[in-house]
This record gives C-alpha cells, structure tokens and sequence, in this order.
C-alpha cells in the first residue's frame, strides 16, 4: 500500500510539473491575463476537467507559478550569499543584486509574471509573502551580519517622517531587531530601486541608454551599499 501510495504521488508530481512548464511557455508567448486552462490541456493532451483535479482554478495556477517564480530567484540570492561567505559586506550585497539581475535576465516572462503589470482580476493571497520576502531577506542579511561585525557606517542623522518610521519600526521588528528604523528605511529604498534596476533592464527601458549593462549595474549596486551604510572600498 505504502508503495503504491509513493508511486500516486509521484505520477501526481510529474503532470504537476508538466502542467505548470506548460503555463510558463504560455506566458513566454502572452501575458498571464491570457493564461487558458483549456489551451495549456490542449497541449498536454488531457481535458480541462483533469487539470482541474490539478489546480482547482486559474488563479490557483497562476499562484504557483508566482510562488516558484519567487522561491527560485530568492534562492539563486540565498545562493549568491552563501557562496561569498568569505567576501566583504559590499561584495555580498553585489553578488546578491547581480544574481537577482541574472536569474530575471535569464527567466524574463517569470520575473514579468511577479514584477510586471498586475493581472487583471487576480490577487495573490498572502502565503505568497514569505516567498516573494526571500530577496528582502537576503540582503537584510548582508546587513545585519555587517553590523554583527562592526563593519557599519553611522545610520542617517535626520529623522524619518512619521510614517515613514512607523513603517520601519515594524519591518525592523519583524525582520532585523536591534538594526534601527533609518537603516531599515534604507533598505526598503534600496530594495526597491534594486528591481527598478532590475525592470529597466529587463523591459528594454534601458535601450539607447545604458550599453555598458553590467558595468552600469555594479556602479549603482555599490551606491545603494553605501546607502544602507555598507563599507564599500574604493577601486584602485
């Protein structure tokens, strides 16, 4: 019975799999507010009544594809951390940002599918939080373990409007105790400008004016280090 049973879920695993590869090249040729269940059971050869077994809905669908979407490129962060264990805080945080900038240049229509324009009549439901967090996470990370290490510049003297330190006061709770609501300001504004970066590339807004890409990326990464008051050593 116990093998049988292993045997089920596998199958189930394989045409998940396969149904949701089938979605993605999808949203390669359309954007996901064309997304068809009945196209994609077409191609599998199944009847859309089957799918259904699989994912109870299109929008159930499409929160798996965004949820792997966020999980993969949090991981090739994670990744990207981890394998500079031995490197300085600002060199962390650039390989953190450019494994982010390659994992989007290299998935497009995925990154659209979670940074692009919002898909009408769709809401991702909050446990999509903690997957779409990962990237945050990461260089929150970078972060604290620089100034575990006493590696930090001072943070801002001015003071955060009210809101804006009613906001980092609660992200620093949750995400950074001890780290201090201006640093935590800085990072959400960095964040941010990171996938702006990131979009400009990824959508062509950059054409006709960045041609060194790359070299470009690295230059604005190490100032948004600076900005969350990373260290960061001038070139030679």
């Amino acid at each position: 019975m116990g093998a049988s049973r292993t045997a089920r879920e596998r199958a189930r695993d394989e045409i998940t799999a396969s149904i949701k590869e089938e979605a993605r090249r999808q949203l390669a040729a359309t954007d996901a507010s064309q997304l068809s269940v009945r196209a994609l059971a077409r191609e599998l050869g199944m009847v859309s009544s089957a799918v259904y077994r699989y994912f109870s809905s299109r929008d159930e669908l499409l929160t798996a594809l965004i949820r792997d979407a966020y999980d993969a490129l949090g991981e090739a962060a994670e990744q990207a951390l981890d394998a500079t264990a031995d490197a300085s805080p600002a060199e962390r945080w650039t390989a953190v940002c450019g494994a982010v900038r390659g994992w989007a240049l290299a998935h497009p229509h995925e990154y659209a599918l979670i940074y692009g324009s919002p898909i009408a009549g769709y809401a991702a439901p909050e446990d999509t939080v903690v997957s779409a967090a990962r990237v945050g996470v990461t260089l929150i990370r970078v972060v604290r373990d620089a100034d575990a290490a006493g590696e930090l510049t001072e943070p801002p003297a001015e003071a955060l409007p009210a809101g804006v330190a009613a906001d980092a006061e609660r992200l620093t709770a949750q995400y950074a105790p001890g780290l201090g609501a201006a640093r935590m300001a800085a990072l959400v504004a960095a964040w941010a400008q990171l996938f702006g970066l990131v979009g400009f590339e990824v959508f062509g807004q950059f054409d006709n004016v960045v041609s060194a890409r790359e070299e470009f990326f690295r230059h604005a990464c190490t100032g948004l280090a600076r900005q969350v008051g990373l260290q960061v050593t001038p070139p030679a």
